[in-house]
């Protein structure tokens, strides 16, 4: 009889189908509120960056999380120090990659999902935290 550590993991593909419902939605609710998308999952030396996006002239750098459940903290309060130290590496290669956007001022957001990752609610964190704050 096989024992459960011993099947293979089949949840990997249901989680990477849920992470990316999750974005899709909070790119459209992005996207409803004014800002451009300039590059999804872009992976760079550091880490990967969910969304890059402008906001007006500003190049906002997306961080999103999605919880099932808030009983263990929402998504926003798996952003700790560690995180935002990789994602603020992520966002200097990025810069360092797309010269193009390095004078624009930037800023990290953080979206916050959680309930059916077809439809979740979302909490947008706005300047979230900032370069020197990580």
């Amino acid at each position: 009889m096989a024992r459960a550590e011993d099947s293979p993991d089949t949840s990997r593909p249901d989680r990477r189908a849920r992470g990316g419902a999750v974005e899709t939605a909070a790119l459209r609710f992005l996207q409803r509120h004014g800002l451009r998308l300039l590059a999804r999952n872009a992976r760079a030396r550091g880490g990967e960056l969910d969304l890059v996006m402008h906001d007006g002239d500003s190049l906002v750098f997306v961080e999103v999380r999605y919880r099932a459940s808030a009983l263990f903290g929402g998504g926003a309060a798996s952003v700790d120090a560690g995180k935002r130290r990789k994602l603020v590496l992520a966002a200097q290669a990025f810069l360092l990659a797309h010269p193009q956007h390095a004078d624009s001022p930037c800023r990290f957001d953080v979206i916050d999902a959680g309930g059916d990752p077809q439809a979740p609610a979302i909490q947008w964190l706005k300047d979230a935290f900032r370069a020197d704050d990580a």
